[in-house]
């Protein structure tokens, strides 16, 4: 039917378009109760009394509920497939409050208004003590964020962890690959040794965290909320709250955007406490800022990077050893650091050696979690920075300094030993050279205005879903008018997943889209997916919509053979048609399924198709970034990016495009404007958009993407993730760009414009 690579516009478009009630809150019933939080002032405190008997006696409230009050069963919030690597630190409320914004009572009223007013009669006396704010300092700091003492335990094995609370360490992780890397970069004529700290970064998304709940019929817990991972949150509120999973209900309506945020429970655990209290329907909502200073950031990370090579520019060895700041919580602590180096050693395959060592530690800010990029983006930053330092010191192109050195479509890695079945990553980095007219502006130019034009590079990879761990399952039905169901439980975030997938289906089935009905994330009815997170949607569970519209095309075959009497090996579906392949007419689809809709003989014929994979293809990225630099206020001005694109098959390029340009966006932000500021009490001061900076369409220049198509073989007609791997070149291209343009690159982010100017003017 051609479904395949076709601008096809999202299913929801229209309704998005025209306001639709699709979201969390468009759901709840008139009178539904407000729950919200009263949270820590402090960021390190034991609570030693509170007084909230007048908020109790305030008209209109429903319940106030304490530590006292609470289940004392320890969760995690991170959104990850069971059992999770990330500790069981949280409960449900603590006395000990672990970062300003912590919460610290629980208030349901009627509405905002009365619970605000609520909120300000509670009492607290705390203990104050001293905070643990610099995460360099953990493991030798007194403060200890956690302790054995508290409860805290993995499920995962300590051993494969490695955390030590008594240091402050969430894990640790050390990976050494081939030949000694010491010696290995002792021998190297060339080293490179160099740090890189990449700091926070809030998710800023559209819509902020909400849930609703409420008791159904059968007075099971249902909760509507806007979450990337469904049927982790069932787990996590079955383990809180100390209920069976099979009396909670999870339900997620359109998301207004996630970023992986949402990957995290930042608001489930609250609505559907207040509705086992109440019996009530309850709805919790965070303000813009309690999204920036009470849900989740990326991690800040500071990476040390050693690189040996020889005077060809032929790389030997890259030594990196990372230390991540996890805040207050360890979701997604230990996972999250791995992937500094799963997702940028093996770019490079002339390794004679390489080694990956780091360590997460707890300190008192607001937690740190899933960002879009997951841990490549800071090894990228840092690995790509140094990448581009060897080639200045060694007078080499970076374009052909890693022309030299990439991993190649049918090698293996020494690092993490990674067959690579498909890579376009030479392809993408020749065609990004032409499109940034990169022989003509290489290194830079000074413009008649003594500005600087120059450019710079870099290349990255991400995965797709978690290799031996991630299984999605997909079910699609035939429907009584001969249209299909397609019922799955991946989320879209707003990047078009429910299209993509339904667009596979119709290929399998040779329909058209709009014959698809696409019913998306209810744990009662679709069956089980991990969610969106690890760019699983297309590969993971795209793989398993094709596995299930192959077994419902096959069934539906069958049937039309034991009414016609031909072999269905010599039948196929056309467009709605059952027909011969020789091109006869056999029925009509939507015949079939009426007969079979009624009758002694009736029945519903389905698919269903699970996909897990043993490998997790990486996509690949080469980004060029074109800079003016003004030399008297050094602003910096992206002029023009560049991003070319490696993710297999291209499923729908409009969609694939509009995930390139956000993600590109969002690594300039990352690269140039977004600061994360504490004071020196553990206070978040960036917690409103009017502190926090992030780029607007008049901060950035032309954005040109470019698709250079791979096959992957075990991806679903050849397709690779593309949703994390666009963020994580920006930020060191633009690095790169000013090592050409002013002679010198930063070790910190954000690049503001008065590091720039202290760098020209030698300060």
């Amino acid at each position: 039917m051609g479904n395949i690579g076709k601008k096809i516009k999202k299913i929801d478009s229209e309704a998005i378009t025209l306001g639709k009630p699709i979201y969390t809150e468009d759901l709840a019933i008139k009178n539904t109760l407000c729950v919200k939080l009263l949270r820590s002032p402090y960021a390190n405190a034991i609570i030693k009394s509170i007084d909230k008997s007048r908020a109790e006696r305030t008209v209109g409230v429903e319940g106030v509920f304490t530590y006292e009050d609470v289940p004392k069963n320890r969760f995690c919030m991170a959104g990850q497939t069971y059992p999770e690597l990330s500790p069981y630190d949280r409960l449900l409320l603590d006395k000990h409050v672990r970062y300003v914004g912590d919460p610290v009572a629980i208030v349901v009223a009627a509405d905002e208004k009365i619970c605000n007013r609520a909120l300000n009669l509670i009492k607290v006396k705390y203990e104050v003590l001293e905070p643990l704010l610099d995460f360099e300092k953990a493991e030798e700091s007194h403060i200890k964020v956690h302790s054995e003492e508290d409860g805290t335990f993995f499920k995962g094995s300590k051993d494969f962890v490695k955390y030590d609370l008594s240091k402050n360490i969430v894990g640790e992780i050390n990976k050494v690959f081939g030949e000694d890397p010491e010696k290995t970069y002792e021998k190297s004529p060339v080293k490179i040794e160099e740090e890189y700290t990449m700091q926070e970064q809030a998710h800023s998304m559209m819509e902020t965290y909400r849930s609703y709940s409420y008791y159904d019929h059968l007075m099971r817990l249902t909760v509507i909320t806007s979450t990337q991972v469904p049927f982790h949150i069932k787990r996590q509120l079955s383990v809180a709250l100390g209920i069976p999973s099979s009396k909670i209900r999870i339900i997620k309506p359109r998301i207004g955007g996630g970023f992986g945020g949402k990957q995290t429970s930042v608001t489930e655990i609250y609505a559907a406490f207040a509705t086992m209290k109440t019996g009530k329907p309850c709805m919790i909502k965070l303000s813009r800022k309690e999204n920036y200073t009470a849900s989740n950031t990326r991690h800040k990370m500071r990476v040390k990077v050693k690189i040996g090579a020889e005077e060809d520019g032929t790389i030997n060895v890259i030594d990196l050893d990372a230390l991540s700041d996890q805040g207050a919580y360890g979701e997604h602590a230990f996972t999250t650091l791995g992937l500094v180096g799963d997702k940028s050693l093996p770019l490079y395959n002339k390794l004679k050696s390489a080694r990956f060592h780091g360590k997460v530690v707890y300190t008192n800010k607001v937690p740190a979690g899933a960002f879009r990029g997951y841990g490549a983006t800071q090894g990228c930053f840092a690995v790509e920075s140094a990448v581009n330092e060897l080639a200045k010191k060694i007078n080499m192109d970076p374009t052909k300094l890693r022309l030299k050195n990439i991993t190649k479509e049918g090698e293996t890695t020494l690092a993490y030993n990674q067959n690579i079945l498909s890579s376009k990553l030479e392809q993408c980095i020749l065609k990004g050279k032409e499109l940034i007219d990169w022989e003509e502006k290489y290194p830079f130019k000074v413009l008649s205005n003594g500005n600087i034009r120059s450019v710079g590079m870099a290349i990255t990879m991400q995965g797709s879903g978690i290799a031996n761990i991630d299984t999605s399952t997909v079910n699609i039905k035939l429907n009584e008018e001969g249209d299909f169901s397609l019922l799955i439980s991946a989320t879209d975030n707003g990047a078009g997943a429910d299209t993509v997938l339904s667009q596979m289906a119709a290929e399998i089935l040779k329909c058209k889209i709009d014959d698809i009905i696409t019913i998306a994330a209810d744990t009662d009815i679709t069956p089980y997916d991990p969610g969106s997170y690890a760019s699983s949607g297309v590969y993971v569970t795209g793989g398993a919509v094709v596995r299930a519209a192959n077994k419902l095309k096959r069934n539906i075959l069958k049937e039309a053979s034991e009414k016609t009497g031909i072999y269905f090996g010599d039948m196929d579906l056309i467009n709605g048609m059952i027909m011969t392949n020789t091109g006869k007419e056999v029925m009509s689809l939507k015949d079939l399924a009426e007969e079979l809709s009624s009758g002694a003989e009736g029945k519903t014929i389905m698919g269903s198709g699970s996909f897990g994979s043993d490998t997790s293809p990486p996509p690949y990225v080469a980004g060029f970034a074109e800079l003016e630099t003004d030399i008297l206020t050094g602003q910096v001005k992206v002029v023009n990016y560049v991003a070319v694109v490696d993710c297999g098959t291209v499923i729908n390029e409009n969609l694939a495009r509009v995930q390139v340009e956000g993600g590109v966006v969002q690594g300039i932000g990352l690269a140039l404007y977004e600061d994360v500021v504490y004071s020196k009490e553990g206070r978040l001061l960036t917690d409103e958009f009017l502190q926090y900076k992030i780029p607007t369409r008049k901060d950035i220049g032309e954005l040109t993407i470019d698709f250079q198509e791979s096959y992957e073989p075990t991806g679903p007609f050849g397709a690779k993730s593309i949703g994390e791997v666009v963020i994580n070149t920006p930020a060191p291209a633009i690095n790169g760009a000013l090592l050409n343009g002013i002679g010198s690159q930063f070790s910190k982010l954000p690049i503001k414009g008065e590091h720039v100017l202290k760098k020209i003017i030698g300060y």
